[in-house]
């Protein structure tokens, strides 16, 4: 997952417009969502986890620990 600087928004920002957020994620695939300036969540669209090749009946936090591990690398960066 490529993360692009448009689709930052802070979590008060998403908060209060979470339209907003969905739009994003309907229109670049994904959102992130940042805590304290630093890449907390990431919004992704249903389907999305499908294409993640989960096997079985994994629990959504071990799909987003998932997730997030194999892309850690771009979260790392945005953070410098």
């Amino acid at each position: 997952m490529n993360i692009n600087i448009n689709n930052l928004v802070s979590i008060s920002e998403a908060n209060q417009n979470f339209s907003k957020v969905a739009r994003m994620v309907d229109e670049n695939g994904a959102a992130v969502i940042l805590k304290n300036n630093k890449p907390h969540y990431v919004l992704i669209e249903y389907s999305q986890i499908e294409k993640e090749e989960i096997v079985g009946e994994m629990e959504i936090d071990e799909v987003a620990k998932k997730i997030l591990s194999k892309h850690m690398r771009a979260f790392e960066e945005l953070a410098k």
